[in-house]
C-alpha cells in the first residue's frame, strides 16, 4: 500500500513538472507565431492587441486542453498494467 501512495505521490508531481513545461512551452511557441503572422500581414491593429487577442482564443481552444493527456495517458497505461499484473 505504501509503495502505490509513492508512485501516486512522485507520480504526480513528476506529470505536473511536465505538464506546467509542455504549457508553458506550447504558450510561448503560440505567441511567437501570432507575432511573426502579425509581422508579415502587418495588421489588423497593434502587434501586441492582435497577440493578446489570438491567446484568448488559445485559452479556449482544444489544443490547451489536449495537454491535459499528460495527466490521462501515463494513469491510464499504469493502471492497465497493474489490472493485467494483477488479473491477467
Amino acid at each position: 500500500m505504501f509503495a502505490l501512495l509513492r508512485l501516486i505521490v512522485i507520480g504526480g508531481a513528476v506529470l505536473t513538472v511536465i505538464y506546467i513545461c509542455v504549457s508553458i512551452y506550447s504558450r510561448i511557441a503560440r505567441r511567437g507565431k501570432l507575432a511573426a503572422r502579425w509581422d508579415t500581414d502587418k495588421g489588423p491593429g497593434t502587434r501586441d492587441d492582435f497577440i493578446d487577442a489570438g491567446m484568448k482564443d488559445y485559452d479556449s481552444s482544444l489544443r490547451k486542453k489536449l495537454i491535459l493527456g499528460v495527466y490521462v495517458v501515463p494513469v491510464s497505461i499504469i493502471a492497465v498494467i497493474i489490472y493485467l499484473t494483477n488479473h491477467g
